[in-house]
C-alpha cells in the first residue's frame, strides 16, 4: 500500500470539503472492498479458465507494450 497516493489524496479532499465524514469514509472503504472483490473473481476465473503459460505470455506482452509506448512517450519529449 501507498501512503499518499492519488485516491487518499481524493479521499482527504473529499472529507474536507464535506461535513460527513464518516459517510466518505464507508464510500471509501466500500469502492476498496469492491474492487478487491472484483480482482478475487476474476482472479479465480483466470485461474479456472486460462492456462499458467498462457497468463505469463499474456503479462510478459503486455509489460512489453507498456514498456515501449513509456520509452516511445520519453523519446517524444
Amino acid at each position: 500500500a501507498e501512503f499518499g497516493d492519488k485516491t487518499q489524496l481524493a479521499t482527504l479532499m473529499m472529507t474536507a470539503e464535506s461535513h460527513a465524514p464518516w459517510v466518505v469514509f464507508l464510500g471509501a472503504a466500500s469502492a476498496l472492498i469492491m474492487t478487491s472483490l472484483v480482482g478475487v473473481i476474476l482472479g479465480r476465473w483466470l485461474a479456472k479458465n486460462v492456462s499458467e503459460e498462457t497468463l505469463e505470455m499474456i503479462t510478459g506482452a503486455s509489460l512489453l507494450m507498456i514498456s515501449g509506448l513509456l520509452l516511445w512517450d520519453m523519446v517524444q519529449i
